[in-house]
């Protein structure tokens, strides 16, 4: 098994993202706005949203999602570069985003789907 990491850089494509990984059979991930270092020391202003105001994020700018999956096998995780990269392009290109995968060597609570196997 191994475990999908995406960063993803463009937020409005993220259901188009979810989509493509159901496709080829990962039925669960886990999703986190996040946002990068650099995004993060641009950000000048800081309101707290205790006085009714949202901060701006990261200097007007939107942040990130970041996206974790288990996946069964390799070929899988091969799949996930693959459809990924046909919603977000090419990752050599500037603000698309990371993607990242290591093996697994102890999991609980995963159960590959038929689709996976």
């Amino acid at each position: 098994m191994y475990m999908i990491c995406l960063v993803l850089d463009t937020p409005e494509r993220l259901d188009a993202v979810l989509d493509a990984w159901e496709e080829i059979g990962i039925t669960g991930a886990t999703l986190l706005e996040s946002t990068g270092m650099n995004r993060r020391r641009a950000q000048r202003t800081h309101i707290s949203p205790r006085f009714g105001f949202a901060p701006p994020v990261m200097g007007g700018q939107e942040g990130n999602y970041t996206l974790f999956a288990v996946v069964a096998s390799e070929k899988q995780v091969q799949q996930c570069f693959d459809r990924t990269e046909t919603v977000v392009g090419d990752f050599s290109d500037p603000n698309t985003g990371i993607l990242t995968a290591w093996p697994l060597t102890a999991v609980r609570g995963f159960t590959p789907s038929a689709k996976t196997q």
